[in-house]
């Protein structure tokens, strides 16, 4: 029990946060070309779109639900969206009944339901597989702005840098305010002391952030980083080790492969279909 309520703990959900930012598990898409990475999550976030047949949009979803497995998804943000699918099927089902649909609606409302759960399956395996860097290079290399492709580093690598400074600012409270004279009933001195630190917490810690920032900037720009971003030999220099393998191939290859097996298994079951 004690063990569960450790991995439990704030602690342990900002280490699967640091984790799940950083693409430290590895995986089937981990080793992979950034911007072959995004091209796959575009197929897979696309294609759905593009069709109302049930069967295919379940052969989709085994397919982004493969790809998870294969990319190591976290157990956090895979808890999170089992959660929000489980709550989701759920709804579709009492809003069937609530008004008095037959099995055109429950299938309407399926599809959608499928869709959006196979978008964020293909989000997760594909965001989970790509670090800051390769993540702001794969956006240089499809020529989004320099400052664009910097500002999503940038902001990958603020993230670890907030929560470090948001647990000092608010143990810093914690430690000159006076014990609580009691929990109260249900605990709730408990919460609201808890609420009024991270109200108060909240001005410091953009404060800080502010300072580090500016720091950044300065130090950046004394090193010439932006004349560096906007010239075309600094973006030949940044990503000429971007290459596109065989297996970069076969991934592309075999995703079609399956997105149209998908689509000839829904031709064979026409009546699983939505459409008019």
């Amino acid at each position: 029990m004690r063990r569960e309520r450790d991995r439990l703990s704030v602690e342990w959900v900002k280490l699967e946060l640091l984790r799940t930012a950083y693409a430290t598990r590895g995986g089937l898409l981990a080793g992979r070309d950034p911007w072959v990475v995004i091209g796959w999550y575009l197929l897979l976030a696309v294609v759905p779109w593009f069709t109302h047949n049930v069967t295919v949009l379940v052969g989709l979803f085994a397919v982004c639900a493969a790809a998870v497995v294969l990319s190591r998804v976290g157990p956090l943000i895979l808890g999170l969206f089992l959660v929000g699918f489980a709550l989701e099927s759920l709804y579709v089902l009492f809003a069937a009944w609530l008004f008095g649909g037959d099995m055109s609606t429950v299938l309407a409302l399926v599809e959608i339901t499928l869709k959006l759960a196979t978008v964020s399956l293909a989000s997760m395996a594909a965001f989970v597989s790509l670090d800051p860097e390769k993540l702001s290079d794969a956006l240089l290399s499809l020529h989004a702005p320099g400052m664009v492709s910097f500002g999503v580093s940038y902001g990958y690598r603020m993230l670890p840098v907030l929560m470090e400074e948001f647990h000092t600012v608010v143990d810093g409270y914690r430690l000159r305010a006076a014990p609580l004279p009691s929990r109260g009933f249900l605990g709730w001195r408990v919460v609201v002391r808890t609420a009024t630190t991270l109200v108060a917490a909240f001005y410091p810690l953009m404060l800080n952030t502010a300072k580090r920032t500016r720091t950044t900037v300065e130090a950046l720009d004394a090193r010439g980083f932006t004349y560096a971003a906007e010239h075309p030999a600094g973006r030949d220099i940044r990503l000429a080790h971007l290459r596109a393998d065989r297996w970069d191939a076969v991934l592309i290859g075999v995703t079609l492969a399956l997105v149209i097996a998908c689509f000839a298994v829904g031709r064979a079951f026409p009546l699983l279909s939505t459409a008019a």
